[in-house]
């Protein structure tokens, strides 16, 4: 055989190796920094919800007029709660 051609063969496989590699660390950076997303979003959804929590806390009972509808649901989903809990005690003889 040609030595230039095994030449050639062996530079193609080395770059094809090297592409690999590279194309693999690229890979894992991408994964580590999309972690990293992940993580930054559960902070902003953590946070937003205890500002929501809060403010229902402080205005629950009295909101402002675009958040009236919210803290009813949050208001009626409490006392459906209370009614299930008071049926399973019911349930239990409590």
């Amino acid at each position: 055989m040609d030595m230039s051609f095994m030449n050639r063969i062996g530079e193609t496989i080395t770059t094809k190796g090297k592409e690999v590699t590279t194309m693999a660390k690229d890979l894992a950076e991408i994964a580590n920094l999309k972690s990293q997303i992940s993580t930054c979003e559960d902070v902003v959804r953590k946070n937003y919800m205890e500002i929501g929590k809060r403010y229902y806390e402080l205005h629950g009972a009295e909101p402002e007029e675009e958040y009236e509808e919210q803290c009813g649901a949050i208001c009626n989903a409490r006392n459906g709660i209370a009614d299930l809990e008071a049926k399973i005690k019911e349930i239990k003889g409590i």
